[in-house]
């Protein structure tokens, strides 16, 4: 069936993606799991807490300490009490964390224009176009499931007979 094709198409691209930058980012001492966990920080802003940036990841947020562990052991976050609950962290980048973010975005770019390379740019609009309709279907569906998922407080207070 050509949709099956089509959807281990979508969920393979990114994974060869994040496998190339994975090996040009090798010597930098870096991880997939480390730069994008720094990366997602970089581009959502400073402060956010672990919890909004395991979302974003779209990790369970126990499965994120340990990677912000080692990158403040690497000095390149700082966790910070909340200003309204302490038992919350919040995330800072430090300055030693700027010329790896340049250099993971300058990586992001390059595997990204060699994987593009032999699209044209009408091309490469169309599949842009087309993926941001897919993308737009897929959480909209996702959202009504997730909708009819949540129990209603009606329903949630019933016990069963």
């Amino acid at each position: 069936m050509q949709n099956n094709n089509v959807a281990l198409q979508l969920a393979r691209v990114p994974r060869i993606w994040r496998a190339i930058i994975d090996r040009r980012l090798a010597p930098e001492g870096l991880t997939q799991t480390r730069w994008l966990a720094l990366y997602h920080l970089w581009q959502l802003g400073d402060n956010q807490s672990q919890r909004d940036l395991a979302r974003a990841l779209g990790v369970e947020a126990p499965s994120l300490v340990r990677t912000l562990d080692q990158l403040a052991a690497q000095g390149l976050i700082e966790r910070r009490p909340g200003e309204t609950d302490r038992r919350t962290k919040h995330i800072f980048l430090t300055p030693a964390a700027m010329p790896l973010l340049q250099r993971i975005e300058t990586e992001i770019n390059n595997v990204m224009a060699d994987i593009l390379s032999d699209l044209s740019l009408d091309e490469i609009e169309l599949f842009t176009g087309l993926l941001t309709r897919i993308e737009n279907k897929g959480l909209a569906i996702r959202d009504t499931e997730q909708d009819i998922e949540k129990p209603t407080t009606e329903n949630a207070n019933l016990t069963p007979n």
